[in-house]
């Protein structure tokens, strides 16, 4: 629900208790937990994000990421790193009032027995965001990036004041390695949303269309790391152009500087700015992230409209020194 307040001290007592060090990695971090229905979408009717007296002005937050076993980096940074760095640099930074998070573990559509399509925790003010992250059961395969079971859920099961009540969007951003669907756009099925969600649904969705409904409650951003980074943005730019940052996997400790970013950006930053005010290596990090994105006139799909990858001029596989050479050196 979002009551409390996060602290690093907060942070630093869970981690000690866990064992959870700089060289910890997912198996260490999630390895033995159990499958938690309370987490499951199909047991799950609205997440809520309420403002209080402590949050006056909530602004939710959902972080999902690809939990399957090639992002097991992934799992391990956010555990170890991300969701501490973005709560307190949102609370030192103030790029959105209230901070409301909620994390989302996702796979694919495809029934387990032993690894859940998704899991979802509660939007949380405090430490509880973590407590319940580390209960998740992670692992699994997939074929495609399915952000779709994220967007699906915040648009369906999702309820939140910041939204309701003051007609202001949160924010969703989600992580992965592959590509964004098979050229077809069907990325969620009826059936799909049957057997995560125990919806009735006699149509499935199209990955623009959803992503359209969707952001009517969220700024949704589609963050892309792994090793064929290339062909996932490419695919991602055709369906819905704007929203995809690039982090290379070996930059992955600067997930949090990059959220923080883009979360400014929406608050009228440049991305000059946005990029001037770290330095180091996160400086470039973030450059290269914002690059890719256009929020303030992002195009619709069915527009035509051309993508970032469109240019003639920044041509990539040819040699040249083109779009991807110079995101990617």
């Amino acid at each position: 629900m979002g009551r409390g307040s996060y602290s690093s001290a907060d942070w630093n007592r869970l981690k000690n208790s866990r064992g959870i060090s700089a060289s910890s990695t997912a198996d260490d971090i999630f390895k033995g937990n159990k499958v938690n229905e309370k987490y499951l979408p199909e047991f799950i009717n609205i997440r809520e994000s309420r403002d209080s007296e402590d949050s006056p002005e909530s602004t939710p937050i959902i972080i999902g990421f690809d939990s399957t076993g090639s992002m097991g980096y992934l799992a391990a940074e956010i555990a170890k790193n991300s969701l501490n760095k973005t709560a307190t640099m949102i609370l030192e930074k103030r790029p959105v009032t209230d901070p409301h998070i909620m994390c989302a573990a996702i796979t694919s559509p495809v029934k387990s027995n032993i690894f859940p399509c998704m899991q979802v925790t509660q939007f949380e003010a405090d430490i509880r965001v973590v407590e319940q992250l580390l209960e998740f059961r992670l692992d699994g395969g997939n074929k495609y990036a399915y952000d779709a079971l994220v967007w699906y859920f915040a648009l369906k099961h999702t309820s939140t004041d910041c939204n309701e009540k003051r007609g202001k969007k949160g924010f969703l951003f989600c992580i992965g390695d592959e590509v964004c669907d098979d050229g077809r756009g069907e990325i969620l099925t009826a059936n799909d949303i049957v057997n995560v969600y125990h919806d009735n649904a006699e149509t499935g969705y199209k990955t623009a269309d959803l992503y359209r409904q969707t952001s009517e409650k969220y700024e949704i951003i589609h963050i892309i790391t792994g090793d064929h980074t290339e062909q996932a943005l490419k695919t991602w730019e055709k369906a819905v152009p704007g929203i995809n940052a690039v982090i290379p996997s070996e930059k992955i400790e600067y997930l949090a500087e990059v959220m923080i970013s883009i979360m400014q950006l929406v608050g009228g930053m440049t991305k000059e700015e946005a990029a001037a005010q770290w330095s180091g290596e996160a400086k470039k990090v973030v450059a290269a992230a914002l690059a890719t994105l256009d929020l303030g006139g992002m195009p619709k799909p069915e527009d035509g409209c051309p993508s970032v990858l469109d240019d003639p001029e920044k041509k990539d596989g040819d040699g040249k020194q083109g779009f991807f050479s110079k995101l990617f050196k």
